[in-house]
């Protein structure tokens, strides 16, 4: 039978490791720390979602903007395929929209990321409705090849169309904001697209 002192020497070590598991238990230090840990990823990616989707669309305004001011110049007969190529509208097109969007040097004559499509149709019925692309997938890339530049005469109907490749900056975010995925490989960004249709007036 076992002795009283050796039972309270018992109880005294049986308190002795329950008072520091005790206090474990109660502690709160570095909890916030932890849950900062477990929400800073969807934290951010909500942040960072909100700062590109307010970016991207100041961006689609930007363009346009750039798109009405262009094809108002090409219904009043200030610009016409007589007076202004293609390069040299792809140029002033870049100075409408370069208070956010910064066109490269050789942007103009080459374009990369900036391509605009200006055609004249017979009826507005003929107007094309839809975004060319590369194949019948709703993210493929955009068919680069078909776009024109032939503005019409004077009582003619035209339609201009410009395209934007808006590359977003945050690597978390762009599978959800993107909406262009080349089946090459080749890097997703968000197409911004303007267009506006209208009929020339009878500049002389």
């Amino acid at each position: 039978m076992m002795e009283p002192d050796q039972a309270a020497e018992m109880v005294d070590q049986r308190r002795t490791w329950r008072r520091p598991l005790a206090a474990f238990a109660r502690s709160r230090d570095g909890t916030a720390a932890i849950e900062f840990a477990l929400l800073a990823i969807p934290y951010f990616m909500v942040v960072f979602a909100i700062i590109e989707t307010f970016v991207a669309f100041a961006g689609e305004q930007l363009v346009s903007n750039a798109v009405d001011t262009m094809s108002r110049k090409i219904r009043t007969g200030q610009i016409t395929l007589a007076n202004t190529n293609r390069t040299a509208f792809r140029t002033a097109f870049c100075s409408e929209i370069s208070i956010l969007i910064r066109c490269s040097s050789t942007e103009a004559a080459t374009p990369s990321k900036l391509y605009v499509d200006v055609q004249k149709f017979a009826t507005f019925a003929a107007i094309p409705t839809t975004i060319p692309r590369v194949s019948t997938a709703a993210d493929a890339d955009i068919k680069t090849s078909v776009f024109q530049y032939a503005p019409g005469g004077a009582g003619t109907i035209n339609m201009v169309r410009a395209y934007y490749r808006w590359q977003v900056i945050t690597d978390l975010i762009r599978p959800y904001i993107t909406n262009v995925k080349p089946a090459d490989g080749s890097a997703a960004y968000f197409l911004i697209v303007a267009t506006t249709a209208f009929q020339n007036e009878q500049y002389p």
